[in-house]
């Protein structure tokens, strides 16, 4: 099989998998059935339920302690995404002793063992040549989300590709509520709001990629379309990237000076707006010079923060690679709560 001659240099070829798309739209049941295909083909194969592995505390909310409604944070969320990763680099570098659980309480170390126990043969984990196939099941409902997958795989030359699962909405709740745990209807609803499906047009590193409608069963044909995709894969590894972090963090900066600079301009329409909307409702003059202040000052609070998280949190090599459309929308969206919290709280001290 080609697949088995991949690997180069004595490694097995390997291939991270991600499966995207919104809860209840069949991720699980899709993971089962490429199981079952990758047997056939002699690969060994596991799931990675990042539900199973993450604990729900990580998925609570909170908001800035600011006061600027910038964004409503998961509780180390982003910690905890790191440590499965960092798990499978673990396994990648050390396989024949992959039971060994990393220093790390952040994940579930029982669910990993679960997750790697199919890889195991009678006589141990054997460098054989037989190709590796992780399932990573998980919303994955933002492109920074999948880079930091596809980022590992390049960094230990490994196959990547991504199946995307579109479901219309009413299946998806329908779904969950037949489900034993079912996780509530708004977070669905929520999520909707959210997800970015993959875009190979505006990613590149998203080119391997396929969709399938899963609103109905999975037929044959669509488990085919995703074997082969594997297979194409695990031929063909990525390779590392040189290293241009001087390049990277210009970039960065750049972008994040485009976003910010973008959304200042929609926080000026907004709150120009704002104040129409008190001239028209008939604040006094000496109070609208006092909304005017508080509105600028929570726009200052809510830029800084903007470009403080942008430059921490945005994985993006390039500039082109991020919709700086969309991340403004979505980040002005919040100042935009913000500003009609406090103009409708100067209205109504005024009436």
């Amino acid at each position: 099989m080609a697949a088995a001659e991949a690997g180069g240099g004595g490694r097995a070829p390997a291939c991270l998998c991600v499966l995207c798309g919104l809860p209840a739209a069949g991720k699980s049941t899709l993971a089962q059935r490429i199981l079952s295909a990758a047997a056939q083909h002699g690969w060994r194969a596991a799931v990675v339920p990042y539900d199973d592995l993450i604990p729900e505390v990580a998925f609570q909310t909170r908001v800035e302690d600011d006061g600027v409604k910038l964004q409503y944070m998961h509780t180390e969320w982003k910690s905890h995404r790191q440590a499965v990763l960092q798990c499978f680099e673990q396994f990648l570098k050390r396989p024949e002793v992959f039971a060994e659980f990393p220093r790390s309480s952040l994940i579930n170390r029982a669910a990993w063992e679960r997750c790697i126990q199919a890889l195991r043969h009678p006589e141990g984990l054997k460098p054989d040549g037989t190709p590796l196939l992780f399932l990573l099941d998980d919303n994955f409902y933002y492109p920074s989300m999948r880079y930091e997958v596809f980022q590992l795989a390049r960094k230990h030359s490994l196959g990547f590709c991504q199946v995307y699962l579109h479901c219309d909405l009413e299946s998806c709740i329908s779904r969950n509520r037949g489900r034993t745990r079912p996780i509530p209807a708004e977070v669905i609803l929520d999520m909707v709001k959210r997800l970015e499906s993959p875009n190979p047009q505006k990613n590149s590193w998203e080119m391997q990629s396929v969709t399938l409608n899963t609103t109905d069963d999975i037929s044959k044909c669509d488990i085919q379309r995703v074997m082969d995709l594997i297979s194409w894969a695990l031929t063909n590894p990525l390779s590392p990237a040189e290293d241009d972090t001087e390049q990277k963090e210009a970039d960065r900066l750049k972008c994040a000076t485009s976003v910010v600079h973008q959304a200042d301009q929609a926080c000026r329409r907004l709150i120009s707006e704002a104040m129409k909307t008190a001239r028209e409702s008939q604040v006094p003059s000496e109070q609208m010079r006092s909304l005017a202040a508080e509105l600028n000052e929570s726009k200052a609070a809510f830029l800084h923060n903007l470009r403080k998280q942008f430059l921490q949190e945005a994985p993006f090599i390039r500039e082109e690679d991020v919709d700086v459309e969309h991340v403004v929308k979505r980040a002005v969206d919040f100042f935009d709560d913000s500003k009609k919290e406090i103009l409708l709280r100067f209205i109504k001290e005024h009436k």
